[in-house]
């Protein structure tokens, strides 16, 4: 079975993440969107709503599972037999911010990373983006799935 991890904060949900997601099961047996835990980040919305926004996202979906993890994404690919980790790029720092980190988990642990580039129509779209309209009371709901409400 080819499993493959999309990590991520998800801070809210966006539609770009919801793009390599999609696409991401048409490569994958599963797909295990993982959001990861970090006491010293400020969240907007909790770990259990950015969970629920994901889950009902894909909730007629069989091939994507959601999940919580602490600590390295190597560490949680060893534990559960994950072979692959599913990034999606935006641009050009995209990139090389994660060329970066998927160097460094190869030096790990034998995972490989795997790059999809973002479709054209939400290349633009980053969850800072989406949690600054929230703030300023804009229409964020172009710009996330329709299970994401404030």
């Amino acid at each position: 079975m080819k499993r493959a991890i999309f990590p991520g904060s998800f801070d809210p949900i966006t539609l770009g993440h919801y793009d390599i997601i999609k696409r991401g099961i048409t490569l994958f047996d599963e797909v295990i969107v993982a959001i990861g835990v970090n006491s010293a980040k400020k969240y907007m919305f909790t770990l259990e709503q950015r969970k629920k926004f994901i889950e009902d996202s894909f909730e007629d979906e069989p091939k994507v599972k959601v999940v919580t993890y602490e600590g390295l994404t190597v560490d949680f690919c060893l534990k559960h037999n994950v072979d692959f980790i599913l990034r999606g790029l935006r641009n050009p720092a995209d990139f090389e911010f994660e060329k970066a980190i998927a160097h460094t988990n190869r030096d790990l642990a034998p995972i490989e990373t795997i790059f999809l580039l973002t479709a054209a129509s939400t290349s633009y779209i980053s969850s800072s983006i989406v949690r600054e309209v929230i703030r300023h009371n804009g229409d964020y709901t172009l710009l996330v799935p329709d299970t994401v409400r404030v």
